[in-house]
């Protein structure tokens, strides 16, 4: 099975060129020889200068106070995103809403997700607006630095549901190695308790010292677990931040109508909340092959297949599992709105 195994081995290589992240998973990425000799650094210093040239030639869809804060952060905050009338529809839309959702469940949080693809906007005029106008796209494009289709979701965290373990999002993180692009669309005041969204300013940079900190890293998860960190998605704690030169997490406890976009090849994290809580969000995600040089020429923009790579990607997930392969862990689930809550006996 071992010998079969390396059959892999053109596919493994064609991966250093795409965005694969998995040190266990490809031998070739996850090799402590060739990491030793700079092969993870190298990849992340070429996606995160093409990424750079990729904004620079985008710098017009956003505003310059808007680039300077992100250039300095890493992300981009907006409050009062919409007139307030205009807001108040949005959100009677957001919460009326009744129909499909998945859910997936991390540690003692789960969430919940409506998918916003053509046929739900439908129903959410005020949103899709909102998701069309160029001020929004500018904002997506920038930061992901593609002219891309992101994929958009109401999403819904609900937090200490039942007795399990801590939800592995409330550790600091990145994404991926390279810049990609998360967004969210705040519906309601989020409490400095309720496990506000975090973020370590600046550390979307591939300064000299991260870089240095990932190829350590880099180095030892070929080898071990298969953590989440030896997937590709590196966690750091708290006290180690200082020696990168950064400064410790920012927790954007923000009001509604509040939207913020980052770069989660910055360090983040959900914070922890201090009591049960839901959070509701219009939640955007955007993740494409950093080396590709060019901002466009993105297919799923096209009208035909706008919104629906998802629906696609769950149809393979559920007939995988309906083979006998892994389980779907977007469980299809019937609620009769998006906070219902979730009882869970003790012990579970």
């Amino acid at each position: 099975m071992r010998a079969l195994r390396w059959l892999k081995l053109p596919i493994w290589l064609a991966e250093i060129a795409t965005s694969a992240k998995s040190f266990k998973a490809n031998p070739i990425l996850g090799s402590e020889a060739l990491n030793r000799r700079g092969l993870h650094v190298w990849r992340k210093k070429i996606a995160c200068n093409l990424a750079d040239w990729r904004r620079a030639r985008m710098a017009g869809t956003v505003l310059p106070q808007e680039r300077e804060a992100f250039a300095a952060n890493g992300f981009i905050l907006k409050n009062d995103l919409l007139p307030e009338t205009e807001f108040a529809t949005l959100r009677q839309e957001v919460y009326g809403y009744s129909g499909e959702m998945r859910e997936m469940t991390q540690g003692n949080a789960v969430t919940r997700r409506v998918l916003l693809d053509p046929d739900t906007l439908k129903q959410m005029p005020t949103l899709a607006r909102l998701l069309r106008s160029q001020r929004w796209k500018g904002l997506m494009h920038y930061v992901s630095s593609y002219a891309m289709e992101p994929v958009y979701y109401i999403q819904v965290i609900l937090t200490q549901v039942g007795d399990a373990p801590d939800d592995p999002q409330t550790v600091l993180h990145m994404d991926a190695f390279h810049p990609s692009m998360k967004a969210w669309l705040f519906m309601d005041r989020v409490a400095p308790e309720h496990g506000p969204f975090t973020y370590v300013p600046g550390s979307h940079k591939a300064t000299a010292a991260r870089l240095e900190w990932e190829k350590q890293h880099s180095i030892t998860l070929g080898k071990g677990e298969n953590s989440l960190s030896a997937r590709g998605s590196m966690r750091i704690q708290p006290h180690e931040l200082a020696g990168l030169g950064l400064p410790q997490a920012q927790a954007l406890a923000v009001p509604g109508n509040t939207l913020v976009v980052g770069d989660t090849c910055g360090f983040h994290a959900r914070g922890r909340s201090l009591e049960p809580s839901t959070r509701v969000e219009i939640w955007a995600y955007a993740r494409r092959n950093p080396f590709l040089p060019w901002v466009g020429l993105d297919i799923w923009s096209l009208p035909f297949l706008r919104g629906r790579q998802v629906r696609l990607f769950w149809w393979y997930l559920d007939r995988r599992e309906r083979l006998g392969g892994k389980s779907n862990p977007w469980r299809a689930v019937r609620r009769n709105h998006i906070t219902e809550a979730i009882i869970r006996p003790a012990g579970r």
